[in-house]
């Protein structure tokens, strides 16, 4: 039996095993999608996450595991169920690797991706390659140019932690979207958006992917952070179309230079904006009895204010 139809019948019998325990009583769960060994990622379906598939990575050096690994994520798998990352009209040309850092030099197919299919592919390959030994980080080259954001930004080499995911092995668990974040302006008086498209895991909510993001930083240049990197979130949940964010003492630390309006409505924009709730209230160490920077009462949940975000030429 092929590796593909092996892992289709191990998700059908756990599956099958779920429904029997339904109906006779709590079964301790399984996980049937665990892989011991190396894997290749591919692409659902859906087009908007990533499968992995168990795969006996071959060669008898660190180049010819690269060969392997780049000639069988091009090929299309047997399954029915996911397609390979790279899209048809999408070759790596060339390689090179120095110092753990491995350089593909891709065709000019990859410019009219989608955004969800290139970030994807990136996903996948970073993933995939990133087992091999000797291989600490991907980057991205067109021709003799570098890859970079829609901003122009250069992209740079990669690892698997550059992308938001989960360290299990589940089937279908990822996921792609376009965030809208707010940060800071380089004067730190006013709010700016910022169009991010981040993998996540599907299990992660929407809401925590955004404020875990806006820790992160932005990625553009005259954008400034509005959380200091050091805070941990302490928990994000939703009721009642309230979002409830739970930060540490970290975040009263404030960052210099940011107005604490402007800090406090980036997370509140940037969760109503991309999540489901209608209100944000901040809590710090559970409490909502906080007073940011002294400025800015957080004891009741806050609404979105677009008045504080900086206008800009159309």
């Amino acid at each position: 039996m092929k590796r593909n139809e092996r892992m289709i019948c191990l998700v059908m019998t756990f599956l099958l095993c779920l429904g029997l325990a339904a109906g006779c009583g709590r079964e301790e769960e399984t996980d049937p999608a665990q892989i011991e060994g190396t894997y290749l990622c591919f692409v659902n379906n859906d087009g908007d996450g990533l499968v992995r598939e168990e795969y006996e990575i071959k060669g008898d050096s660190t180049e010819e595991e690269i060969e392997d690994v780049l000639r069988a994520m091009k090929e299309e798998p047997d399954s029915i169920d996911y397609k390979s990352a790279f899209p048809e009209n999408v070759q790596v040309t060339e390689w090179s690797l120095s110092d753990g850092k491995l350089s593909l030099t891709c065709s000019d197919g990859y410019l009219r991706m989608s955004g969800a299919e290139e970030v994807l592919l990136r996903a996948a390959a970073v993933e995939s390659l990133c087992q091999i030994s000797g291989v600490e980080s991907v980057a991205f080259f067109i021709g003799e140019n570098p890859l970079t954001d829609s901003d122009g930004n250069e992209i740079g080499y990669m690892m698997p932690d550059d992308f938001v995911q989960n360290t299990g092995s589940t089937l279908h668990s990822y996921q792609v979207r376009d965030l809208t974040l707010y940060f800071a302006n380089e004067k730190g008086d006013a709010l700016v958006p910022e169009t991010v498209s981040v993998r996540y895991n599907s299990n992660l909510s929407v809401e925590k992917l955004i404020v875990e993001q806006l820790i992160k930083g932005p990625s553009r240049e005259g954008e400034r952070a509005v959380v200091p990197p050091e805070t941990q979130v302490l928990g994000v949940s939703s009721r009642d179309g309230i979002c409830y964010v739970n930060l540490d003492q970290e975040f009263l630390r404030g960052v210099s230079g940011v107005d604490p309006e402007v800090a406090v409505y980036a997370i509140v924009n940037s969760v109503i904006e991309g999540g489901g709730a209608s209100q944000v209230q901040i809590l710090v160490s559970g409490e909502t009895d906080v007073s940011y920077m002294n400025r800015v009462t957080l004891s009741k949940p806050l609404t979105r204010n677009l008045d504080i975000v900086e206008e800009t030429d159309s």
